[in-house]
């Protein structure tokens, strides 16, 4: 089941977020609570079972800037915003494999494209470009980000042919 995020989900999505991404990569414990706190609606969480095991969150603007570190912690957040920045698409790595990015990834969309936003913006390793692709995103080139000391790539999809 997928559904929006609630603050009790806190400790279980901080743990599948420092199990999937590697050290300065993952998001802090309050970093993810100000998130839930700030803009349920762009926070989805996959549930099997009674256990969340991925999930997807995001904050909204009209200026984005990629490389804002400050934006990770919902700083310029605009909830009326057009633009959704995608902050995290995380699946727990016992589950991984098996769609789950991809179910929550497409629920995410269909979500935002509801609430009438025009794209969905997000950052992402050289080897999850063609996920990404996948699933509409078009290339826009290298990052001027050096989250967490690794190189970035910026993807792009425009959702007004959903709306």
């Amino acid at each position: 089941m997928i559904r929006e995020v609630t603050l009790n989900d806190l400790d279980r999505c901080y743990e599948i977020e420092t199990s999937a991404y590697a050290g300065d990569e993952a998001a802090s414990r309050e970093k993810i609570e100000k998130r839930i706190r700030t803009y349920p609606e762009g926070f989805i969480v996959l549930e099997l079972d009674g256990a969340v095991v991925g999930f997807v969150n995001g904050g909204a603007t009209d200026q984005v800037q990629m490389s804002d570190e400050a934006f990770k912690e919902l700083i310029g957040h605009d909830p009326a915003g057009k633009q959704i920045v995608i902050m995290s698409v995380v699946v727990h790595p016992e589950y991984q494999r098996r769609g789950y990015a991809s179910k929550l990834l497409n629920a995410f969309i269909e979500k935002m494209a509801g609430m009438e936003k025009q794209a969905i913006h997000l950052m992402c390793q050289t080897e999850l470009i063609d996920f990404y692709a996948g699933h509409g995103f078009a290339y826009s080139g290298p990052s001027a980000s050096d989250h967490g000391g690794l190189s970035w790539h910026e993807m792009t999809l425009d959702l007004s042919a959903q709306n």
